[in-house]
């Protein structure tokens, strides 16, 4: 009896399978679902939700490739697996790489608490920036020196319910004043019609970043309760992906509907309601998108953490399994007081990105063609590549797990290449 009462307790255990999965949905579930919707209205419906379905099963197919090679190689960071079957250059790549996309997710967070600020309180551009640098201070700086990233999994499955609340919201503004008239059958499912390959292109570089939760994976995998295992990992995966994709296709779909198509949708869904600011449960629904965005803040500052502790321990000297280097890991000593530096000088980099850049849109779409495509879909597949090339007599190009690798990193370069040139283009104004 007691025992029945102790794992109903531990069932939202930090480790435990479906916690774990609403962290890795956190992770990805915050600033992606306010822009979806722009790339929807200009794409159409059936483009969009193909790309969400396709992402969904390449993210699964990537979270366990990572969860492969973190178990086989026994390293919990992308910087160690990539040392371990590379070279610490390509570590020290790949780390600055996911370094970069969790600043600019990071960031893309506090653009829009400053969104959501403008709208509720309509202000100045000052006054903003002054709300952003507050933020960043008092909530995310305290958010960024948690050490285990199971550590928001109450705040994660709290946060879920908020986005679950917006789209409620988005649902009774189209109820309220029905379907937009420059929504027809054909603009909604297939768009207006004035789209060009870089639309297409950088609707794509929004789903990579959409689902784009693949550096917390080696850290996740170590955090399981159980032993580290690919099957659980997977079913993480599984479990947080569809979660993902049922509420970014509902928030599209619904904010299609309701704002229109093309022009008529603004740079994220929290400008789009700034017209019925002044209903309450408009207000509650928007400030539970901020609560929303900063609890996942910690998620991407951990990656950053570990990526300058792995410079610090070069510098020493040091690898990840000497017990001195273990040290900067889990903050003992003077090592803590470096990781509290690290982690508040990546909040304070984070708030000066915010400040200076104001538009969600072009931030998320160079997010996820330059870096989230990098680490997503080019190295996962290479990881595989090196570890079964470890195994000399037995190992084919031929073979049916390296043939899908090979095909998986062509697919990421070409988003890689593609992707960035895409997202840069509307960022030069070309």
């Amino acid at each position: 009896m007691q025992s029945t009462k102790f794992q109903r307790q531990s069932s939202f255990r930090r480790g435990g399978v479906i916690p774990t999965a609403i962290c890795l949905s956190k992770a990805t579930i915050s600033v992606g679902v306010l822009s979806m919707s722009v790339h929807a209205a200009e794409v159409g419906a059936l483009y969009q939700l193909a790309c969400l379905m396709l992402g969904g099963v390449l993210t699964v197919l990537s979270i366990r490739m990572i969860s492969v090679a973190s178990i086989e190689t026994k390293k919990w960071s992308f910087e160690d697996v990539c040392e371990e079957l590379f070279h610490p250059v390509m570590a020290i790549v790949t780390g600055f790489m996911n370094a970069c996309v969790c600043l600019g997710s990071a960031a893309g967070y506090l653009i829009v608490c400053g969104q959501v600020f403008v709208v509720v309180f309509p202000t100045d551009d000052a006054t903003r920036n002054l709300f952003v640098v507050s933020v960043g201070i008092f909530v995310c700086c305290p958010m960024a020196l948690a050490r285990h990233v199971g550590f928001t999994r109450h705040l994660a499955a709290m946060t879920v319910g908020a986005l679950i609340l917006l789209v409620i919201v988005v649902a009774w503004y189209m109820g309220e004043h029905r379907i937009d008239e420059s929504v027809t059958t054909e603009s909604f499912l297939l768009g207006p019609g004035e789209a060009t390959f870089v639309a297409y292109m950088n609707s794509i570089n929004n789903m990579i970043f959409a689902y784009n939760n693949q550096f917390n994976v080696p850290q996740l995998t170590r955090e399981l309760t159980h032993e580290p295992s690919r099957d659980g990992m997977t079913k993480v995966a599984i479990l947080s992906t569809s979660v993902t994709f049922l509420l970014y296709a509902l928030v599209f779909l619904l904010s299609v509907l309701a704002f229109g198509v093309a022009e008529n949708q603004k740079d994220s869904l929290i400008l789009d309601l700034m017209p019925v600011r002044e209903e309450i449960h408009v207000r509650i629904s928007l400030m539970a998108v901020m609560f929303s965005v900063l609890t996942c803040f910690q998620l991407h500052i951990y990656p950053i953490q570990q990526f300058l502790a792995y410079l610090v321990r070069k510098a020493r000297g040091c690898s990840s399994d000497d017990e001195k280097a273990d040290v900067v890991y889990f903050g003992r000593s003077l090592t803590r007081w470096y990781d509290i530096f690290c982690a508040l000088g990546s909040v304070c980099l984070v708030v000066l990105i915010a400040v200076v850049i104001t538009s969600l849109r072009a931030m998320l779409d160079f997010i996820g063609a330059f870096g989230a495509a990098y680490i997503s879909f080019m190295v996962p597949p290479m990881w595989i590549i090196a570890l079964r090339r470890k195994d000399e007599q037995n190992f084919s190009w031929f073979n049916k797990e390296i043939l899908w690798s090979v095909s998986f990193l062509a697919l990421g370069l070409f988003l890689f290449v593609f992707g960035t040139y895409s997202a840069i283009l509307p960022i030069l104004g070309l």
